[in-house]
C-alpha cells in the first residue's frame, strides 16, 4: 500500500514547493476553523511566550563568532545590506502605506510597514547565497548581523513610522529586549558549553525553529479569527496584498542589483547583496508582532508579511539558479567560480 506522506513529499519536491509554505498555510487554516480562546487561549499564550525565549536561546547558541569576525572586516558590504533592510525598505514601507484605501486598508498598511522595518533572514539569505555562488562567509555575518541589530532597531524603526497608529512604549521595546535579546545573549554567553551539541543536532533544531513559527502562527490568527479577521479582508484584499508584497520585492531586488555594481562590489559579493538586502525574517517577525501590537490585531499585522515570505522564497529560489547559471558559463571549462 502507498505511503501517502511519502507520495506528498515526491509530490511537494516535484514541483519545488517548500513543506513549511504548506505547513504554515495549514495552521492558518486550522485556526480559522478551529481557534483557541478563553482559557486555553491564555495557557497557549503562555507557552507561546516560552516557545520564543528558547527559539532565541538557540539562536544565540548556533551563531559562530569566527564566522562574524571573519566576515565583519567587509564593512562597505555590510552597510549595503543593513542600508537596504533599515533604509531603503521602511521608505518604500512609507511610500505603501500612503496607497489609497481601496488598494490597502489601515490595518494591512499596518502590517506592510511592519515587515518593512523587520531584520533579514538568516538561514534562507545564507541558503540562496550560496546556491547563487556568492560570497558565503559574508552572507553569514551580514544576516545575523542584521538580526541582531533588528531585535534593539525593529521595534524603534516601528514606533517612529506607526506613529499615527499609536505607536509603542517603552514597555513593549523592553518586552522585546525581554523576550528575544536577554535570550539571545545568554544563548551566546551559552555556546562554549552547547555549541558542539547544538551543531550536532541543526535538523533537530530546525524542526524546533519552524514548530515554535507554526505554535506562534497559530495563537496569532486563532486571536484574529476570533476577532473576526475573515470579515475584514475578503480574497480581493489578500489579491492586492500578493500585488504590492510582489512589486515591493521585485524594486527591492532591482535596487540592490543595481547598487551592487554602481558600487563596483565583484559579482559573489554582488548576489550576497541581492539576497541578504531583500529578505524579511519570519522567524523574528511573528514573535515580534506578538510582543508589539495587541493579541487581537497581530493576525492582521502578520498577514502581509507571511505573504512576502513566501514571495521571496520563491522568486529568489528562481534567481538563485539564473545566478549559478550564468557564473558556471562565465568559468572557463563550465566549472563554478568559487564565491570569495
Amino acid at each position: 500500500m502507498p505511503n501517502p506522506l511519502s507520495a506528498l513529499n515526491k509530490f511537494l519536491a516535484r514541483y519545488r514547493i517548500d513543506p513549511y509554505i504548506v505547513a504554515l498555510l495549514t495552521t492558518v487554516g486550522l485556526a480559522s476553523v478551529l481557534p483557541v480562546h478563553g482559557p486555553a487561549a491564555a495557557g497557549l499564550g503562555g507557552v507561546t511566550k516560552l516557545a520564543i525565549g528558547v527559539l532565541f536561546f538557540l539562536h544565540g547558541a548556533r551563531l559562530s563568532r569566527e564566522a562574524v569576525i571573519a566576515g565583519i572586516t567587509h564593512w562597505r558590504l555590510h552597510l549595503t545590506i543593513l542600508a537596504s533592510t533599515f533604509v531603503l525598505f521602511p521608505i518604500l514601507g512609507l511610500f505603501a502605506s500612503h496607497l489609497p484605501a481601496a488598494l490597502l486598508s489601515p490595518p494591512l498598511a499596518t502590517g506592510i510597514l511592519f515587515l518593512c522595518c523587520l531584520p533579514s533572514t538568516v538561514q534562507s539569505s545564507i541558503a540562496f547565497t550560496s546556491i547563487a555562488r556568492g560570497n558565503i562567509a559574508a552572507a553569514v555575518c551580514a544576516a545575523s548581523a542584521s538580526n541582531l541589530i533588528g531585535i534593539l532597531l525593529t521595534p524603534v524603526l516601528a514606533g517612529l513610522l506607526l506613529r499615527s497608529h499609536g505607536g509603542f512604549s517603552l514597555d513593549q521595546i523592553w518586552s522585546i529586549v525581554e523576550q528575544l535579546l536577554l535570550p539571545f545573549l545568554a544563548g551566546q554567553i551559552a555556546r562554549r558549553w552547547i555549541g558542539g551539541w547544538v551543531g550536532r543536532h541543526r535538523y533537530i533544531l530546525g524542526l524546533f525553529d519552524r514548530g515554535s513559527i507554526i505554535l506562534v502562527v497559530y495563537t496569532a490568527f486563532s486571536e484574529a479569527v476570533t476577532g473576526g479577521i475573515w470579515h475584514q479582508v475578503s480574497a480581493l484584499e489578500i489579491g492586492k496584498l500578493l500585488v504590492i508584497c510582489g512589486v515591493l520585492l521585485a524594486i527591492v531586488l532591482g535596487i540592490t542589483a543595481w547598487g551592487a555594481r554602481v558600487m563596483g562590489f565583484d559579482k559573489a559579493d554582488e548576489i550576497t547583496i541581492v539576497f541578504c538586502g531583500s529578505k524579511k525574517s519570519l522567524a523574528s517577525g511573528v514573535p515580534m508582532a506578538s510582543i508589539l501590537f495587541p493579541a487581537a490585531t497581530v493576525g492582521m499585522v502578520v498577514l502581509p508579511l507571511m505573504i512576502f515570505h513566501q514571495i521571496q522564497l520563491m522568486a529568489c529560489a528562481y534567481l538563485a539558479q539564473r545566478y549559478a547559471a550564468r557564473t558556471e558559463r562565465a568559468a572557463p571549462g563550465g566549472e563554478p567560480v568559487a564565491a570569495s
